[in-house]
């Protein structure tokens, strides 16, 4: 069975959108040496999925929480909130876009190249096409960033943009 948290309470108390993650809390996946979860976020009826990473500063942990996921959940800095962390079973730390895989499963020398990338790159690229709402936008994005991949293109930015 995948690991998971109960869902617990947990606030925003850093200016850089940093929650501060109880070790009670994380230690089993600590001690499977995960440091990728999927997470769900409650408040006020609004949920939000997500992946995050366990990251470590001066012996305290924490992840990420930025103002996308705060504004879309509709919380402000001191609100407390419930988070659940699960084990993340995905392949890339992130969950595919379906347009994304759908082109690389036409393009294997860009699939390629992108396999050849290092996890958080990938991701980065995973994200940049995730960002956009539509679909056919996803769809347009995702064969540009193989045309841009097979032309050697490399910087994240760029992949997206025309030549």
């Amino acid at each position: 069975m995948a690991l998971q948290t109960e869902p617990f309470e947990i606030s925003i108390t850093d200016s850089y959108y940093a929650l501060s993650l109880p070790i009670a809390i994380i230690q089993p996946f600590l001690d499977k040496n995960l440091r990728r979860v999927k997470c769900k976020a409650f408040f006020e009826g609004k949920h939000l999925e997500f992946h995050a990473a366990l990251q470590k500063r001066n012996g305290s942990y924490y992840m990420m929480f930025g103002k996308r996921y705060q504004k879309e959940l509709g919380i402000f800095p001191n609100d407390y909130f419930q988070l659940q962390f699960f084990e993340d079973k995905s392949k890339y730390g992130a969950e595919m876009p379906e347009e994304l895989d759908a082109v690389f499963k036409s393009d294997f020398e860009a699939f390629e190249i992108f396999e050849s990338f290092t996890d958080g790159k990938k991701r980065g690229i995973i994200y940049m096409i995730a960002r956009y709402k539509n679909s056919q936008t996803r769809i347009d994005k995702a064969l540009l960033v193989c045309e841009n991949l097979k032309r050697g293109i490399r910087n994240n930015p760029d992949l997206v943009k025309s030549f």
